[in-house]
């Protein structure tokens, strides 16, 4: 079962939404969140595309639940802070995603934090991508719930055909909870903008096999910005709080100076708003054969040419809709 792709908390709360007066509170609880077993060299080095100006931290979500020792990275994307074209940009990695790990041959995405946590999955990210990524943070899967609760809720807008597969999830989650004043269990009777607690909107969070990859990208997106409006709305005296609420299930290799210097970039660029993209790109053009059933399970397959497009949106600011490589090659294949 998948959860969200939610580690866009981190980031969103600690380093966008907290305005800098809260810095000096924060910063005294950093500490605990440093990961030191990661392997800097990776990080550090350049072998990949990379640019200055440009910083681009890697966010995990893993999945683990209750008595399990072995979790994979059910969340993966790349928060991309472009202090060139003074944007905020967000990349979602699709967790099927066929690659090459290293050691371990062809197969999932996600499988690559099972074999060597955060210093494999990163390994596997640069060299598959061509990319560089410069920090990394994580969330395991039970800090969702809190975290929204902390926040009083989250607002989202429930489509018609989620009622019944959220429903389906929320007895599980509720399970899980451990908020003291989550109350009687509520399960899901209406359509429309409505604020979900924290084991209810675990429950929309995964759905999956309700519709389309689109839908379940719109449903994440949903939950990244009701996450980030609930904090910008959050009254000031209960940052405290909330800070000591996420903290125990984050873990990051950036140093609280880090974390403050990055938090003053993303500052500087005025609008906090975030631009979007999936890779690899789903399509029948695109995607280089498109799922296949590989011995791992359903996989998705992706054309390398398609790494242009992506170093565009990151580097260039140019989102896949006004990408004229994308563009062109989708007119080139009309007419073959």
């Amino acid at each position: 079962m998948s959860t969200l792709k939610k580690i866009v908390i981190f980031l969103s709360i600690l380093v966008i939404a907290f305005p800098a007066a809260a810095f000096g509170y924060v910063y005294f609880k950093l500490n605990g969140i440093h990961d030191s077993s990661v392997d800097q060299n990776i990080l550090n080095s350049t072998d990949y595309k990379s640019e200055n100006g440009i910083t681009n931290v890697l966010l995990i979500g893993t999945d683990g639940r209750p008595d399990e020792k072995v979790s994979r990275s059910d969340s993966m994307m790349i928060l991309t802070i472009d202090g060139k074209n003074k944007s905020l940009k967000l990349t979602s990695l699709a967790r099927d995603t066929y690659v090459d790990i290293p050691g371990h041959g062809k197969q999932k995405l996600t499988h690559a934090y099972v074999y060597g946590q955060e210093n494999l999955l990163i390994e596997t990210i640069e060299k598959n991508f061509e990319l560089d990524i410069q920090n990394y943070a994580k969330v395991d899967f039970f800090s969702f719930m809190d975290i929204v609760d902390a926040l009083g809720g989250v607002t989202v807008d429930i489509q018609q055909g989620e009622i019944n597969e959220m429903n389906k999830f929320i007895p599980e989650t509720y399970s899980w909870s451990k908020n003291p004043d989550k109350g009687e269990i509520q399960y899901m009777e209406k359509t429309g903008r409505q604020t979900l607690k924290g084991y209810q909107l675990l429950s929309y969070s995964r759905i999956r096999h309700n519709d389309s990859a689109l839908d379940r990208d719109r449903r994440q997106r949903n939950v990244i910005e009701g996450l980030m409006n609930g904090v910008k709305n959050l009254s000031v005296t209960k940052y405290p709080g909330l800070v000591d609420t996420i903290l125990p299930y984050v873990k990051t290799n950036m140093k609280p100076t880090q974390i403050l210097s990055l938090g003053g970039k993303v500052l500087s660029l005025g609008d906090l708003s975030l631009t979007q993209m999936e890779f690899p790109i789903d399509d029948e053009i695109h995607s280089k054969g498109g799922i296949i059933n590989h011995k791992t399970g359903w996989v998705l397959q992706f054309d390398p040419d398609t790494i242009d497009i992506l170093h565009d949106f990151i580097f260039l600011n140019i989102p896949p809709d006004k990408n004229e490589k994308l563009k062109q090659t989708n007119q080139n294949n009309q007419y073959e």
